[in-house]
């Protein structure tokens, strides 16, 4: 069989799904044992994110390294071209990033938990730098032909103000619902200073929140890039590959119920919706469901699965600045944004993407990369 004919196989190769499925599940469930056992789930907790972050980095590392030495009709398997040096840089940066994680809780020690979270970010810095000096040197088509291409800048415009707002919106409806109560900025910073003076609680709340948000918005998603990448590569970038082959929607349907169960271990401990450890899951899916076909869609547009790790770098960021520094739900659950209420929105925005753009969902299904892609 050659590549080509490889790449647009008319079904999954559900052998190699089953595999990275198994190893990627395993793997996670396994550092959230490690999370649970070591002292649990801890909102506050810099080592609690820190795990987070390495989970994040779980289902890319184990695409990639299943892609580079088992899975044969690979396109990255064969590749010759310079942008497969990416893909070693990314297996060592996720083991540099698990090692700090794992010596920040073997050395609880205050001082060089703070080291390890500025040698995470210079970390983080530094790949972005490597992976921007590759592709100068590699060139566009190369990377494309990688499945790696960056797609196009009002791509990243369009889908992320889209995402804005649409957050924005879901927080002005909690407000107007009241589903809960506007952000202190000022105490609040106060509350996670310990209530010791940091100087900027004097700043006007305006000017606070101002700063919050272009943290949040501009540059958390360029910080969080290769972060959120270690998902994305996983779910949008292989398994919606092999997935879409049975028909996009149906595809994006189960990388989405896949997506939400595979949080379900932190979810149970208190992620995202405290209180409700088995209602939580159902509802996680549900929004993972919504989030993965506009993920998902982005993707199929772009052909870039960079696209969908800025897009998921921005959600976060987004979601967490209006519901903490804006407007905080009373209830995770029964609330819109990444609650029950929220989960209507989602509806009818996956509903606007499959009933407006009918030929890009029934149009044959392509590699990232594939010629004739948008990449």
């Amino acid at each position: 069989m050659n590549e080509e004919a490889t790449f647009q196989a008319s079904a999954p190769n559900w052998k190699q799904v089953g595999v990275f499925l198994g190893l990627t599940f395993g793997l996670t469930f396994l550092l959230d044992l490690f999370l649970y056992l070591s002292g649990g789930y801890d909102v506050q907790s810099g080592n609690t994110m820190l795990l987070l972050q390495v989970q994040m980095l779980i289902p890319a590392t184990v695409a990639i390294a299943l892609q580079l030495f088992a899975f044969r009709e690979s396109r990255i398997y064969h590749l010759q071209e310079l942008p497969r040096r990416f893909f070693f840089f990314y297996l060592a940066f996720a083991a540099i990033f698990f090692a700090l994680a794992v010596s920040v809780l073997l050395v609880p020690n205050q001082m060089w938990a703070s080291v390890a979270s500025v040698l995470t970010l210079l970390l983080s810095v530094g790949g972005l730098v490597f992976v921007v000096i590759l592709r100068l040197v590699a060139g566009r088509e190369a990377f494309q032909r990688s499945g790696l291409g960056g797609g196009k800048a009002w791509h990243y415009l369009l889908f992320g103000l889209a995402l804005v707002l649409l957050y924005g919106l879901m927080t002005g409806l909690n407000a107007l619902f009241g589903l809960g109560q506007a952000v202190d900025i000022q105490a609040m910073l106060q509350q996670a200073a310990g209530g010791q003076a940091t100087g900027m609680e004097a700043l006007p709340p305006g000017v606070l929140v101002l700063i919050s948000g272009v943290q949040s918005v501009l540059l958390a998603p360029i910080l969080g890039l290769l972060i959120a990448f270690g998902e994305e590569y996983g779910w949008r970038g292989y398994l919606q590959g092999e997935l879409i082959k049975m028909g996009k929607a149906r595809g994006i349907l189960l990388v989405g119920v896949i997506w939400g169960l595979w949080h379900a271990p932190v979810i149970m401990m208190g992620h995202n919706y405290p209180g409700y450890p088995v209602l939580g899951i159902l509802v996680m899916t549900l929004y993972t469901i919504g989030l993965g076909f506009f993920l998902g869609y982005a993707v199929l547009k772009s052909g870039s699965v960079w696209l969908a790790a800025f897009l998921h770098a921005l959600n976060n960021g987004v979601a967490s600045f209006l519901m903490v520094v804006v407007y905080k739900p009373d209830d995770p659950v029964f609330s819109f944004g990444i609650g029950l209420y929220g989960l209507i929105v989602w509806a009818i925005v996956v509903a606007a993407l499959l009933i407006l753009d009918r030929k890009e969902w029934a149009s044959p299904a392509q590699a990232l990369g594939s010629e004739g892609s948008p990449a």
